[in-house]
């Protein structure tokens, strides 16, 4: 599944940094992560859920809350009631873009956050949450006593947070107390999926059970088993990943009809080597490179390779169905395709085909199939020339319909009778 960059304006003004995981083809539907405490999107579980529940279908965004991560702000001065706001901006970022969640996912924090969020965001029908805490307050076992004893004596002071040091302000400690979590959870009135682990030793199970004592119907409790609290262990990610996107279908609102966002192919770095990217197209997903020789990993076809593939693979396909509509006793064609520039002449790209064909056929059927093989839909593309745009920016390019190539397979197949 391609990840796209999904960046927005917080409510405090902040850029927020995102990355919307994609579903192939068609979405079943869109969802907003919310990361753990003093995390950030890059969370190992933050990306394992987003990305498995991309592989089910449901878009997900992920982003870091201000101060964390690559989003500006600095976390110490935030609260948790400006967090709760930066989900509901990050929401309304999602619908302007085509893409307003229905489902909001939380771990830990994040948990407390959607809960908080919901009531400001008439597109969420449901809600899931992963190792959440019922009182907010509960996020400040974190904190070293005597950190917590510094910031309330000077308004601010520095504590470590999962190995990092954070300045926070008193305003985010006192903002910590002063929320009616359960209230909230009981006047939700959207569909609700608690997730726990019973071994949790950061945020313990009773926790679970008092939100779920809290909350009206629909509501349903799915323990993790030997989960620990940040889901260190993939296949517990990927579990909690699946089962919300089972749970959330029946509550996940039908799609608009509208094309697919896909496109024709899509390109993105893998940051593996100087030039190796992941290819969509298709449905399927595969590396393109360059050779070691000029300073790639030679992991996969170089571009040109698979411009001379896309000539290769349109020509034995409308020869197949120029012959079937013959009924040609052929058994099998097979296109190889060299591409050479040409220094000094125009055009300077040359393409070699050599096209072999098993079955008895006369001379006059081969020449015949010659002459088809000249009007495939590829190589008239790139004997005529295209006209290209190109802009900057996140949503898809436009890709033509699937039936296209075919259709033009069978126009060119049909002019030469």
């Amino acid at each position: 599944m391609p990840t796209r960059p999904f960046d927005f304006v917080g409510s405090a003004g902040h850029r927020l940094s995102g990355r919307i995981e994609m579903p192939e083809g068609r979405p079943r539907g869109w969802a907003l992560f919310a990361h753990c405490f003093s995390c950030g999107k890059e969370n190992l579980a933050a990306v394992r859920i987003a990305r498995a529940l991309a592989g089910c279908g449901i878009g997900t965004l992920r982003f870091d809350f201000a101060g964390l991560g690559a989003s500006e702000g600095a976390f110490g001065a935030t609260s948790f009631a400006a967090n709760v706001q930066d989900i509901v901006a990050a929401a309304k970022a999602m619908a302007d873009a085509g893409m307003a969640p229905a489902l909001l996912v939380g771990h830990s924090f994040g948990g407390a956050a959607v809960i908080a969020a919901a009531g400001d965001l008439p597109s969420v029908t449901a809600i899931a949450t992963i190792a959440a805490p019922f009182d907010i307050a509960h996020t400040l076992h974190q904190f070293e006593p005597d950190a917590l004893a510094a910031i309330e004596a000077n308004g601010r002071a520095e504590v470590s947070l999962a190995g990092r040091a954070f300045l926070v302000d008193k305003n985010l400690i006192d903002d910590l107390r002063r929320h009616d979590q359960g209230a909230r959870i009981a006047g939700l009135r959207r569909a609700l999926l608690v997730m726990h682990g019973p071994r949790d030793d950061t945020v313990g199970i009773e926790n679970a059970e008092r939100i779920f004592v809290a909350a009206k119907h629909p509501k349903s409790f799915i323990s993790l088993d030997d989960a620990d609290h940040l889901l260190h262990d993939r296949a517990d990610a990927d579990y909690a990943a699946q089962t919300i996107a089972s749970w959330a279908a029946r509550y996940l609102p039908e799609l608009p009809e509208g094309p697919a966002l896909t496109t024709d192919a899509e390109a993105e770095e893998t940051r593996a080597g100087k030039f190796q990217v992941a290819i969509q197209a298709g449905g399927r997903r595969f590396l393109a490179d360059e050779p070691v020789s000029v300073g790639g990993l030679g992991s996969g076809p170089t571009p040109y390779n698979l411009l001379s593939a896309a000539l290769a693979a349109c020509t034995t396909m409308t020869l197949r169905l120029y012959a079937d509509g013959k009924g040609w006793p052929i058994s099998r064609i097979r296109t190889a395709v060299g591409h050479q520039r040409r220094a000094g002449q125009t055009p300077a790209d040359f393409f070699s085909r050599r096209i072999s064909i098993e079955g008895p056929l006369d001379d006059e059927q081969r020449a015949r199939l010659m002459e088809i093989a000249d009007r495939c839909p590829v190589h008239r593309t790139l004997e005529r020339g295209s006209a290209f745009a190109t802009v900057e920016g996140e949503p898809p390019a436009e890709a033509e319909p699937v039936e296209a190539h075919m259709e033009a397979m069978e126009h060119s197949a049909a002019q030469i009778g």
